[in-house]
């Protein structure tokens, strides 16, 4: 038995490559384009709209990591509401960042960094095809293995990425191409907030409430078993991850405000970090680009694939209790990993538009929740006192954020009683009902504990 399996730790050296595991989980197209982008247009206000940004996009997921951690899974935390509300919060989530939004999403983007090195003419639609079978079929076939990710993100294509990033940012660093230009709308007031509202783009906290499961099956493997030593290693994973995330970010900052003079009417990070490596590279740099794009799209491709069929598997398919009481129980992990990757594989070609305007407000409906659950995750000892807290403060959150977000969808303009709540044109309305809710939830449980 090793050293690990028996102090139910792990070595530092794999408490790193669990936590580049866990940063190449995280930190895919999305994460390489926003951080320079807003630099970009935040200018000389970049340090105070980084640190909102920072909050929202690393602090809130890597606090999720560790509300997870804390209380075992996100079904476990989300059943203290209701476990049919959990159910379908849970399975919410895992379709939000899997296949309706981010495993499509890796492959189309993928692709695009790509096109530039296609020869003109050349049939785009027919290789996107081809390319995103390809695709699916690698991740697919690497998500056979959920257990060894560690192995492959944590050792070979997530220090890559690393590696790649550091030669754009450090090239960028010793040469930079321009200067910080005035802040542009919307980081010219109120630069903290706006930075905040645009890490809520990198869906890393959804993500994080998702995560810790295939995490905890790595950690596992490498001898750990007990709750405790579980909880520490995933806490410390996180942190490694949020680290890493936190100099990756800055330093893309630093290439974006470094583009102001040059470019500032660029419209997406990803021609940014581009012309940037094109100018210190050549043609090369245009590789290298692609390369941080292929790994990054990957990683992310392979690790939500996982994700997904791991907890469908475990919740509704063969691994599930009493599976062979439905039809689905006769699914196992293969089963539904195929069935993802299969469909984002067509919706990557076919649908993308179609299933973004589906997703969009199903994630603006899912973030203040996950948000409430995570700051209630961190302190459940304290709220699990107060048992009613969890459906009061969870289900006033729900309404808000639902109703807001199903009118963005459907009926823009029309105007509803959240509207008038102190923040909500910061996109904060359901702050004051996660509070109310939470207040009554307390009440009524003191009042239920003194009969």
């Amino acid at each position: 038995m090793n050293k690990a399996a028996t102090s139910q730790s792990l070595s530092p050296r794999q408490s790193i490559a669990v936590g580049i595991t866990l940063f190449s989980m995280f930190f895919g197209a999305g994460n390489l384009i926003l951080p320079p982008m807003l630099a970009l247009q935040a200018g000389t206000s970049t340090v105070p709209a980084m640190i909102g940004f920072l909050v929202a996009g690393i602090g809130l997921p890597v606090l999720g990591i560790v509300a997870v951690a804390l209380v075992g899974t996100a079904r476990e935390l989300a059943d203290r509401v209701h476990p049919l509300f959990s159910s379908i919060f849970v399975a919410a989530i895992y379709l939000a960042i899997g296949p309706c939004l981010a495993i499509p999403r890796t492959s189309s983007t993928a692709f695009e960094m790509l096109i530039p090195l296609f020869p003109q003419g050349a049939p785009i639609g027919t290789i996107r095809l081809v390319f995103s079978i390809v695709f699916f079929a690698v991740a697919y076939a690497l998500a056979m293995h959920p257990g060894a990710l560690t192995k492959l993100l944590g050792r070979i294509t997530g220090p890559a990425l690393i590696i790649l990033l550091v030669m754009v940012v450090g090239s960028s660093l010793v040469s930079p191409a321009g200067v910080a230009q005035a802040p542009q709308a919307p980081y010219n007031s109120a630069a903290p907030i706006q930075g905040f509202l645009t890490g809520y783009q990198t869906m890393d906290l959804l993500a994080s409430l998702t995560f810790g499961l295939v995490i905890a099956e790595n950690i596992k493997g490498l001898g750990v078993s007990d709750s405790h030593g579980l909880m520490r290693e995933i806490s410390r994973a996180g942190i490694v991850a949020g680290i890493l995330m936190a100099l990756v970010y800055c330093g893309l900052a630093q290439v974006g405000a470094s583009f102001g003079s040059v470019m500032p009417n660029a419209t997406n990070g990803a021609a940014l970090l581009t012309a940037s490596a094109t100018l210190h590279f050549g043609i090369a740099g245009t590789l290298i680009i692609a390369a941080i794009y292929l790994l990054a799209c990957l990683n992310v491709c392979i690790g939500l694939i996982s994700c997904c069929g791991t907890y469908f598997a475990e919740t509704f398919g063969a691994a599930a209790p009493g599976a062979q009481a439905h039809m689905l129980g006769r699914i196992p992990y293969a089963g539904w990993a195929a069935a993802f990757a299969v469909f984002s594989c067509v919706v990557s070609n076919v649908g993308l538009d179609a299933i973004l305007m589906f997703s969009v407000p199903l994630l603006s409906a899912l973030y203040p929740v996950s948000i409430v659950f995570v700051i209630m995750g961190m302190a459940h000892r304290a709220c699990d006192r107060l048992p009613l807290t969890w459906p009061w403060a969870i289900g006033a959150t729900t309404i808000a954020s639902v109703a807001t977000a199903l009118r963005d969808a459907f009926f823009a303009g029309t105007w509803l009683p959240f509207d008038t709540l102190p923040l909500a044109s910061l996109g904060f309305g359901w702050l004051l009902p996660a509070l109310c809710g939470a207040a009554v939830g307390a009440i009524l449980s003191v009042a239920r504990a003194t009969k």
